[in-house]
């Protein structure tokens, strides 16, 4: 089953989004069975690539609204977060071009990291406060991702994948993409924003019967396991 993600690593609700496919994936049965394609998707295209403003002063400024009221705004949205695991530190949030992000993105994906390279990215970014235009980041993810930081700088430095960038636009364009995340199961079902997890579940079961898949049948009660760093005792 392919499954196309429209997102940018700044969206808070597409890693929300993403968390959310994840762990229906999982529910539903289809863990191996499911292959995921990013596509680039710009939210914030004129940001200034120095000296970006933090993300409160973009928003006030994007929404004519005071730091204060921002700040309010931002917490239904850390709400929603946590209740799939995040835990977004919006204080620290820089507003970021990331265009350079993306095109490294799609250098990734040519040795199977973009999956990682992408988590990373957003890990970074709403928990740590990372600056997704800062090439020191950029290469420190490439290098833990047992990566060729000399090719990566060079990839950076370039234009190299603008192409593929320009590919993904087009794409989002003929599917009448305006927001992101969305998400394509394949080529037929779609869903728009960071629903709830049953609206995933219900839709990977859709397009699992145009591909022709089954999902895993579990047996047992699943009692004696460990995940998440803790262990049923």
């Amino acid at each position: 089953m392919k499954i196309e993600i429209f997102s940018d690593f700044t969206c808070p609700f597409c890693y929300i989004g993403k968390r959310e496919l994840e762990r229906a994936i999982d529910l539903a049965g289809y863990s191996g069975q499911v292959e995921i394609e990013f596509k680039a998707y710009q939210i914030g295209p004129d940001t200034p690539k120095k000296d970006a403003p933090t993300l409160y002063e973009g928003m006030a400024a994007k929404f004519d609204s005071t730091i204060e009221e921002v700040k309010e705004m931002t917490k239904g949205i850390a709400m929603r977060a946590e209740e799939v695991g995040l835990h977004y530190n919006f204080e620290d949030m820089k507003t970021a071009h990331t265009e350079k992000a993306h095109r490294l993105a799609k250098w990734t994906k040519l040795f199977g990291k973009e999956s990682a390279y992408t988590e990373a990215l957003m890990s970074g970014y709403f928990t740590e406060g990372k600056d997704l235009n800062d090439e020191e980041f950029l290469l420190k993810v490439i290098g833990n991702l047992d990566l060729d930081v000399e090719i990566a700088k060079g990839v950076i430095a370039s234009k190299d994948f603008s192409e593929v960038l320009n590919k993904d636009r087009y794409d989002a364009q003929q599917l009448g993409v305006q927001s992101v995340p969305f998400f394509v199961f394949e080529n037929r079902y779609g869903i728009k924003g960071a629903e709830p997890n049953e609206v995933f579940v219900r839709t990977l079961h859709q397009a699992a019967e145009i591909a022709g898949i089954q999902p895993l049948k579990l047996e047992g009660n699943g009692e004696a396991t460990c995940a998440d760093g803790e262990c049923k005792l």
